[in-house]
């Protein structure tokens, strides 16, 4: 009989990494076509190649019995996916059993007005909100079919429901870095905290001019210096970003840098697409296909438990996003929207 307790963690990268966080991707679709996500003429996939709702829960259920302790749900926007409560529903029976011992999603925040109340009764406490810009007209330019106010509200709806927002907002050179202390201020009078990440090379989006949208946060940094106090800390949420604190506001502020620095010396997580791909890697274009292990095997689990522990091992050091040659080298051929924000 095993002394090892059930959720303890039992995937182990070549690097020695426990991996214990899951971003799993439920749809590629979305109400919104940011440029920097996807072309505003998006081809989707078909139906038929997405995991069900129920093998979602099964292919979920299993990185949670390999002692994956955090679960966060993304898309696309996964809140238009039908049918998706009955999901959270499901997953929440891991948080009563403490095998998870977190479940959270990021949004665009469209739908948050609908079903806030409905994801924190599922067991849902922390939430992510996309937002690049409070101007409504940049806000329209920068989603093409989005409305601010619409977002605005389901921000309110989700703190009134009991979540805790965060907002992650895209640092986009020439956009919003005349924004950057409007949006910082407005994070601190809401008491929401604030990552910023850094524009990623990923997919063919047209005519979008990625090196010219970049804009380092190191830079940003340096700006934000010449207002505030900041102070490192050295927390982590299990994800990429390096937080500091304004200690003139006391509230968090969050780096993604992906380009300037690199994190993934610490990393945990993996992640899967709405096809049921796992991606060891968010830079890499190495992957592991899941769904059909899965789908050949619908009352076994060992060989998916099998499938999931080789793609483990081929989980790399790290990735290679480089724009220092003014070209996004590193890029990735897939959407950011197929594998998950």
């Amino acid at each position: 009989m095993s002394n090892v307790a059930p959720n303890a963690p039992r995937l182990i990268d070549p690097f020695a990494r426990p991996i214990t966080y899951l971003r799993v991707s439920v749809t590629d679709r979305c109400d919104f076509r940011c440029v920097y996500c996807m072309a505003e003429n998006m081809t989707f996939l078909p139906k038929k190649e997405l995991l069900t709702l129920e093998e979602l829960d099964r292919m979920c259920s299993t990185f949670i019995g390999l002692g994956v302790e955090k679960l966060r749900i993304t898309g696309g926007e996964p809140l238009v996916r039908r049918g998706i409560m009955t999901f959270f529903d499901a997953m929440s029976r891991h948080l009563d059993s403490g095998a998870l011992r977190e479940l959270t999603l990021t949004t665009n925040g469209s739908q948050l007005e609908r079903f806030a109340s409905d994801l924190y009764a599922t067991g849902v406490r922390r939430i992510n909100v996309s937002l690049d810009t409070l101007d409504a007209a940049k806000f329209q330019r920068v989603t093409r079919w989005g409305r601010l106010d619409q977002v605005l509200r389901g921000i309110e709806a989700a703190r009134k429901a009991g979540l805790r927002v965060k907002v992650n907002t895209v640092a986009l050179k020439g956009f919003n870095e005349d924004e950057l202390f409007t949006l910082i201020d407005w994070c601190a009078r809401e008491d929401m905290d604030q990552t910023f990440i850094e524009v990623m090379p990923m997919g063919d989006i047209g005519n979008e001019d990625r090196v010219g949208q970049y804009w380092s946060l190191k830079d940003m940094r340096a700006t934000l210096a010449e207002r505030f106090t900041l102070t490192d800390l050295p927390e982590s949420t299990g994800g990429p970003a390096r937080y500091v604190r304004l200690e003139e506001t006391g509230q968090k502020i969050g780096f993604i840098t992906p380009l300037s620095h690199e994190f993934c010396e610490s990393c945990n997580r993996v992640r899967m697409t709405c096809t049921g791909e796992l991606f060891m890697c968010l830079g890499q274009e190495d992957k592991a296909s899941l769904r059909d292990v899965l789908r050949a095997h619908p009352d076994d689990e060992a060989p998916l438990i099998r499938a999931i522990e080789a793609a483990i091992l081929r989980k790399p050091e790290g990735h290679d996003f480089d724009y220092s040659r003014q070209k996004p080298d590193g890029q990735v051929s897939r959407h950011m929207s197929h594998t998950g924000g």
